[in-house]
Order: structure tokens, then sequence, then C-alpha cells
């Protein structure tokens, strides 16, 4: 998260406890990327720790760049194509599995673009005020445009899915942007992923749920 070392830290020890609860109750491979979600969100948060206690010190320059991209690459290009493509693993039924492939396909492509904007101008952060904030070295021409499409291959396939529960999970993402655009607009990757880190749990329920359908239906 974008507020201290400490928060994000301890935010990665929570979030650590709920991967790894997650991972235990997978019992299919289709399973392991979606249940991986609160492990992503972990490292997510100890890289941006990290990145708190090398800002401004100017000996730790090198391990400051690494945490940095670490946490944007995670948020700007594994994020869009992830979740598409866990709940894409997960859904059964024909028609709603299209749809997610198209959405996964779309999510492919922001993942890209990202990637090569990233690499053609790189990024930086600094504090703003009490919150860390991403620069990069160029205005995107896209604008709304390119956030509009990010949100909806990360949220959209949620409420395509069919799986119980999951809806939870898309309305809750939801939220959390729409909160971390109203009032956190300049440092919306960081903050956005802080709030978007509460889905772990909601992730874990939904492991949980099938985990036991999966031991009532073979018992």
């Amino acid at each position: 998260m974008c507020f201290s070392a400490g928060a994000s830290f301890t935010a990665g020890v929570l979030l650590t406890f709920v991967g790894t609860e997650t991972i235990k109750k997978v019992h299919k491979p289709s399973q392991i990327v979606f249940a991986g979600i609160p492990a992503f969100f972990a490292l997510q948060q100890f890289s941006e720790g990290v990145l708190w206690l090398t800002m401004n010190h100017a000996g730790y320059a090198a391990l400051q760049t690494a945490v940095t991209y670490i946490f944007i690459v995670m948020a700007q290009i594994v994020w869009p194509a992830m979740i598409p493509l866990s709940v894409f693993l997960l859904e059964e039924n024909r028609v709603r599995k299209r749809i997610l492939k198209a959405l996964l396909g779309i999510g492919a492509v922001v993942a890209a673009y990202n990637l090569y904007m990233l690499v053609i101008h790189g990024i930086h952060a600094e504090i703003s005020g009490r919150h860390l904030v991403y620069q990069s070295g160029y205005q995107d021409s896209l604008g709304m445009a390119a956030l509009s499409v990010y949100l909806a291959v990360t949220i959209l396939p949620i409420f395509v899915s069919g799986i119980k529960r999951m809806y939870i999970l898309g309305i809750i993402m939801a939220a959390a942007f729409a909160v971390s655009a109203l009032f956190y607009m300049q440092c919306l990757t960081s903050v956005w992923c802080f709030f978007a880190a509460v889905i772990s749990f909601v992730v874990f329920y939904i492991i949980r749920d099938a985990h036991k359908k999966f031991h009532m239906s073979s018992a």
C-alpha cells in the first residue's frame, strides 16, 4: 500500500498467510492461478515496503529501482493477463469460456502495450505527501481509454464467471477502484493495489467453497 513501510510489510505478512491457506485448498490444476492471487498481492506489498525504506537513500538506488519495477510489472503487465486467465481456467460453461477467452486476448494486448511503454520510457517512484507516486517519462496519449480497457480486462471477467461468489469479488474490485480514483488519483496504481488486496480474502472463500464441494461430491 502507499501509506508507509510498516503498513506494507504488515499487509504482506497477512497476505502471505492468506495465500498459503488458499493454496492448501487447491484440488485441481485449473485453480492454481486464481488461488495464487493472495500470494501475488503479498509480493507486491513486500516490494512496496522495501521501496519505502529505500526512498531518499542514494546508497540503495539499485534496490529501489528493482522493487519499483517489480511492483509496476506486477500491477500493469501481469495483472491484466492474470485475472482473465485465472477466471478462464476455472470456468466450465462453453459460452462464458468464449467470452473469457476474448477478454484474455485483450488482456494480453494490454500487458504487451504496458510492457512496451515501460521498456521505452522507464518508471520511477517518488513520495508525494504521505503517498508513493509512480512517474514515467511520458504522457500516455491513450489516457482514459487505456485505463478503461485495463479495468475492463481486470473486472469484467469476474462478472462473466459463473463461479459461486465470484460476483462479490467483482463488486469489491470495482468499489476499490472507485474509491482509489476518487480520493487518490495521483497515486492510483499504489492505492488501488492496496484496496484490491482485500479481494484475497474473497479468493480464499471461493477456493474453500470449491474445496468443500469437491470433497462432498467425492464422499
